[in-house]
């Protein structure tokens, strides 16, 4: 909280600026702290634009309340449809009937319905985000039920896919912009934030009715987790993304304070991680698991970087966290060279298969995108450029990794 508050607010009575930075960072204090400077200073038209402000409770707040109802009651109703589809497709998976990659259709649709109610996107971005997760149902239940590889990899691409869909939904028709792009993947975290926190919660309600119900010798866990857990997961999904998509300021407050504590920590980790190996005598180039750890901690690296970028302002001055956030990046980089020449030693010497493929894709992919964000942060180290630059690098290269994961999705299984 900032000290002085009353002083602050006193001392700029005049700065609209100055103000508005201080409402901005302690708006609870600055609530508290405003009565008493305007009754200080009557004479001053600043305040008295900020005390109408404050204090306004005209026909516009009651639309704003009106508002605020509608939007909670259309979360609501996205929220349980989403629970009850869920529900449905579990129970045709469990028939049988149906693949279980289906359950991500239970959740997935109702996020984008929820962005296209805020945002109401031009018609042809609607026709084409249900034509696409219309046709993304379809042809996963028109793939035969086999284990083959090239299916099985149509699986795990799918939710990614659905999650560039969601982000179309959700950029609208600003999906051109960069700073729209960045906003989805500050959401993405600050979703993560607030979804743990409920699931936190719900585990323990969880708990404490297992508990309850076994005291009076009651078994009712099957019952339980098909039919409260599950709804409540995909419930929860919906009201989290409407929290984390509204003004709620929680997530916003955390997020960039969990960047900057786990980027060392994963730092630190990986480096004895990655040392220990060696010491071991792993090969990635001879032990298949290991390459596949090899590339999750790539995966991993990549996501804790891309958080930690995004969520640092973009009037935020250089800081350790760059350098950080610098060295994550090139201890990924390291990693994917790694990566790469394994899957092409193993391609070389084993031949060509579905999961080869699409492992090399993806690290190729991630490494040019890497070195792009590399070269980004140097010139923002070296004071060329600011921040800006950085989460360009970024966010212009998602598209990207919407494309291959559509390839491996509907490609892969028609090839293979």
């Amino acid at each position: 909280m900032i000290k002085d508050i009353d002083k602050l607010i006193d001392e700029n009575t005049d700065n609209p600026h100055e103000l508005e930075r201080l409402y901005r960072e302690e708006p609870r204090a600055f609530e508290e702290s405003f009565p008493y400077i305007w009754e200080q200073n009557p004479d001053s038209r600043v305040l008295a634009a900020w005390n109408e402000r404050l204090n306004f409770r005209g026909a516009g707040n009651t639309q704003k309340v009106s508002y605020l109802r509608k939007d909670i009651l259309v979360m609501v109703l996205l929220a349980a449809l989403s629970g009850i589809s869920t529900r449905m497709i579990l129970y045709l998976v469990d028939q049988q009937m149906i693949a279980p990659v289906n359950l991500v259709f239970g959740i997935f649709p109702f996020l984008a319905g929820l962005f296209v109610y805020k945002n109401l996107p031009k018609r042809t971005i609607l026709t084409a985000l249900v034509s696409l997760f219309l046709i993304c149902g379809v042809y996963m239940n028109l793939l035969p039920f086999e284990g083959k590889d090239s299916i099985l990899l149509a699986y795990l691409h799918l939710p990614v896919f659905l999650w560039v869909l969601t982000g179309l939904a959700f950029t609208g028709d600003n999906y051109r912009i960069g700073s729209t792009r960045l906003a989805y993947l500050k959401f993405n975290g600050e979703f993560c934030i607030l979804y743990a926190s409920m699931a936190i919660c719900g585990m323990l309600l969880t708990a404490l009715t297992m508990q309850l119900f076994g005291v009076v010798g009651v078994d009712i866990s099957e019952f339980y987790f098909e039919n409260i857990v599950l709804i409540g997961a995909a419930f929860l999904a919906v009201v989290a993304a409407f929290l984390a998509s509204g003004n709620l300021k929680l997530a916003r407050n955390i997020a960039p304070h969990i960047a900057r504590i786990f980027g060392p920590l994963v730092l630190a980790t990986l480096m004895v991680y990655l040392a220990a190996a060696i010491w071991i005598g792993k090969n990635p180039f001879l032990d298949r698991n290991f390459l596949l750890s090899f590339n999750g901690i790539l995966l991993c690296v990549l996501a804790v970087t891309i958080f930690s970028i995004t969520e640092r302002s973009k009037e935020e001055k250089k800081n350790v966290s760059d350098f950080v956030n610098f060295a994550l990046i090139v201890l990924a980089l390291i990693t994917d060279f790694v990566a790469l020449s394994s899957i092409v030693f193993r391609l070389s010497s084993y031949g060509l298969t579905p999961n080869r493929l699409a492992v090399l894709g993806i690290n190729i992919l991630i490494c040019i995108h890497l070195l792009w964000i590399i070269f980004a942060y140097m010139r923002f180290l070296q004071n060329k450029t600011d921040p800006a630059g950085i989460q360009d690098a970024i966010t212009k290269y998602l598209p990207v990794y919407g494309i291959w994961t559509a390839f491996v999705t509907f490609a892969f299984p028609l090839i293979f």
